[in-house]
């Protein structure tokens, strides 16, 4: 596990010596000070990033884990919200949003380290549906702090403020699929208005956000079953590789030979060569099955015991739910309780 590191107490301060003066009495008085304030820090947060491309799913699979930890015990912060220009300014600079010029990336590492300590932060906001930049917010980090945006994962001072990593990567159809469809409904954009970005983003994209996948201790592909068309309503399955980065559940008791239609693990090579287990969750499975692998990995959570699961794991904007999301969002909650305890 990643972890940030932060001044020790002294514990070996020694009384004050017998008829000692004001000389002595103020330093051992300002370290007592000291140490006081120590005892009041407080807990540092489970930190959690996810970082991929435009309309890759982050803002669905963070508000996904966010409802799962409970109320009021996670923070969540998108850091597209460290945008420097605002939509009408960005017209004439030679660079989109993907490329960290464009964004405050010193202000980014600065507050990730403050939430990181469990220290409160002001935080800009980009208003995605006006391009406007908007009254800034406090934010006071709870016992999680979600982190999801373009480029969470850019700069090493940024990665070591994370405990746990994930990146996004579904095919880039799919991705441009859920784009076109977000910014035309959501955002006010026409369809050739969209497809124009994404080939002017391209460059960008490749040269800062993919390059993210390699820090990523975790990588999630949302995608269908090889040699299935994607057609609406299709549901999607995952594929997560879990890297030896930091340790995660086993999963011996769950993955049985009665779930393999469900889940199922298997060592691959990654992208660069490596050996990488691949947690594959099939999105056609039927939900009873489903059911039956959430419980079993629920059921292991330190507080999960006694407690009813979540439903709200693998709901979609729409409304539909995904049963693929809902095993890949309570694995990510189940890294982040065990970081917890």
């Amino acid at each position: 596990m990643k972890t940030v590191h932060r001044p020790d107490c002294r514990t070996d301060v020694p009384p004050d010596p017998p008829g000692a003066g004001k000389e002595t009495a103020v330093p051992h008085k300002l370290i007592r000070l000291q140490r006081s304030s120590y005892s009041l820090e407080p807990r540092r947060p489970v930190m959690l990033a996810i970082a991929g491309d435009s309309a890759a799913g982050k803002t669905t699979l963070t508000r996904g884990i966010a409802a799962a930890l409970g109320p009021g015990r996670a923070t969540t912060i998108c850091v597209d919200d460290y945008h420097r220009y605002d939509r009408a300014e960005r017209r004439g600079v030679p660079f989109t949003v993907l490329n960290p010029d464009s964004n405050y990336i010193e202000i980014m590492e600065q507050h990730l380290q403050l939430l990181a300590l469990g220290r409160p932060i002001l935080k800009p906001v980009y208003d995605h549906g006006s391009g406007q930049l908007i009254r800034p917010v406090m934010i006071e980090p709870r016992d999680f702090v979600l982190v999801e945006g373009l480029l969470p994962l850019h700069s090493k001072l940024a990665r070591v403020c994370f405990d746990i990593t994930v990146y996004l990567d579904p095919p880039e159809e799919i991705r441009r699929t859920w784009k076109l469809r977000r910014d035309c409904a959501e955002r006010g954009y026409a369809q050739d208005q969209v497809l124009a970005e994404l080939e002017r983003r391209e460059p960008d994209s490749a040269a800062y956000i993919r390059p993210q996948r390699q820090w990523a201790d975790i990588c999630v592909r949302f995608a269908p079953i090889k040699g299935r068309a994607l057609a609406p309503g299709t549901p999607l399955s995952a594929e997560l590789l879990l890297r030896p980065t930091i340790q995660h559940p086993d999963l011996t008791d769950v993955l049985t030979d009665d779930d393999r239609r469900t889940v199922h693990l298997k060592l691959i090579r990654d992208a660069d060569g490596r050996p990488v287990d691949a947690l594959h969750i099939h999105g056609y499975a039927p939900r009873e099955d489903s059911r039956i692998v959430e419980k079993a990995i629920w059921e292991q959570l330190s507080s999960g015991h006694g407690t009813p699961m979540p439903d709200s794991l693998g709901c979609l904007a729409n409304g539909q739910r995904s049963e693929a999301l809902a095993i890949a969002q309570l694995l990510l909650v189940w890294h982040l309780l065990e970081a917890r305890e």
